[in-house]
């Protein structure tokens, strides 16, 4: 669908529920209870779980719970392929109007900021991944350094490059790349935005815990029942797939990338459980850095469980109603 007829299909007075949250929160188990009292329909929000194979360290719902329960946009790509914010948006828009067709109302829940900010500011028409190219800057990073390349970037693209740090190896990439296989600039490109939630009434939930220590305490108990599930065994089994390496996308997944620096001897087990806990910890601070720039959602705390989830389902049965959805 192009990007310009995002906003015309999705512009018809109708509702979405997006629940957002950091990582540990307990947003999965949320929305089970949600899609059984409410006619809602989740749509995962999470760029890991788009990839097959990767079930223990994404915290995927079970098999038989998807089978049960719809979930879209989860096993949608090979841990090989890409998936980026636009085709997200895209697929999203292509969802929500068959799930109002179907008198429901979708529910976007997740922890990839990213996607979530760009289903709400839209898209911009950029260039998809390039292997070939990718792999050309990667290699002149190496002997060069990500600083020089950000200098490159400069001269290319001022406007970005005062908006990237000159470490941020993967957004240096990502707009050498677009400027290589576009000619144009990835600011400039960035500018024309179309959102698919044009005309659609949005409620923004955010689930967290308010003790930032209870959240960490999570964190730790839940990587380590990773671990227990097998979390190593399910690494090791992608890094068989030859093709596969540290730098593709799935891969950079926090807990993935530690793993599979234990798995090739760069470091113990134990110490690669530090980093992914810390990795975690961080991933879950950017989030809530980010939530906490939504004046529009209503936050729930997490930790008062029962409680904070009638509450959840009362805010959304209201905003229903008010819509006309419910009676």
């Amino acid at each position: 669908m192009p990007a310009e007829n995002l906003a015309q299909s999705s512009a018809a007075r109708r509702s979405a529920v997006l629940l957002m949250g950091p990582t540990g929160a307990g947003k999965s188990d949320l929305a089970l209870e949600l899609v059984r009292q409410l006619p809602l329909e989740i749509v995962s929000v999470d760029s890991a779980m788009v990839y097959r194979g990767m079930d223990i360290g994404t915290a995927k719902p079970e098999r038989a719970i998807r089978q049960a329960v719809a979930h879209h946009l989860i096993d949608i790509r090979e841990p090989l392929a890409t998936y980026s914010a636009g085709e997200f948006v895209l697929d999203a828009a292509a969802l929500m109007q068959d799930i109002w067709r179907r008198g429901l109302t979708p529910l976007f829940v997740g922890g990839t900021m990213l996607y979530f900010h760009a289903l709400s500011a839209g898209i911009a028409d950029l260039p998809a991944a390039d292997f070939r190219v990718r792999a050309q800057i990667d290699e002149h990073a190496a002997t060069a350094g990500w600083p020089l390349m950000h200098r490159e970037l400069a001269q290319l693209d001022p406007v970005a490059a005062a908006r990237i740090h000159a470490n941020d190896a993967q957004r240096i990439q990502r707009a050498l790349e677009v400027h290589r296989l576009s000619g144009r600039p990835i600011s400039q490109l960035q500018q024309t935005r179309v959102s698919v939630l044009e005309g659609v009434s949005v409620l923004e939930l955010a689930f967290s815990f308010d003790d930032r220590r209870e959240l960490h305490r999570r964190l730790e108990t839940r990587l380590d029942a990773m671990l227990e599930a097998g979390f190593v065994e399910e690494v090791a089994r992608l890094r068989e797939t030859r093709e596969l390496s540290a730098e593709h996308p799935s891969m950079r997944a926090v807990g993935y990338r530690q793993l599979w620096q234990y798995l090739s001897g760069e470091c113990g087990l134990m110490e690669a459980r530090e980093a992914a806990l810390v990795a975690t910890r961080r991933l879950a601070k950017r989030q809530l850095t980010w939530l906490r720039a939504r004046p529009s959602a209503t936050w729930f705390d997490a930790a008062r469980s029962d409680a904070a989830h009638r509450d959840v389902a009362s805010t959304i049965y209201v905003a229903l109603s008010e819509g006309g959805i419910l009676p």
